[in-house]
């Protein structure tokens, strides 16, 4: 991934609904959700969850799929993939095994 798509992705991430969203999104897997659902699960004013969502799309982290008067957006897992390959690159002088990445598990978020 280049530099730049990285940063704009982090940029992307770098708000409260906006990353809240895209995990809520990580978690449905890749059929995603309609913009008016992931609005109300987060309890997000519409207009300003698909400003949000439409955000994520550009930085190249959702893909959206209109579906009549709806769209359904869902992560584009293989983007989440270079992202976070770009991150871990030079993780330990390439020996990310040093990093323990392996033994770290996430916490449950009741809040998705």
């Amino acid at each position: 991934m280049e530099q730049t798509k990285a940063i704009s992705a982090l940029a992307a991430l770098a708000q409260e609904d906006r990353l809240a969203a895209f995990r809520l999104l990580v978690s449905v897997g890749p059929d995603g959700l309609p913009s008016g659902t992931i609005a109300e699960k987060l309890d997000v004013q519409p207009t300003r969850m698909s400003f949000h969502l439409t955000t994520l799309e550009r930085a190249g982290l959702l893909s959206a799929q209109r579906e009549g008067r709806h769209i359904r957006y869902a992560v584009d897992f293989g983007q989440m993939r270079h992202l976070l390959a770009f991150l871990m690159e030079d993780c330990c002088a390439n020996n990310p095994e040093i990093c323990g990445l392996a033994d770290i598990k996430p916490p449950r978020s009741s809040s998705l």
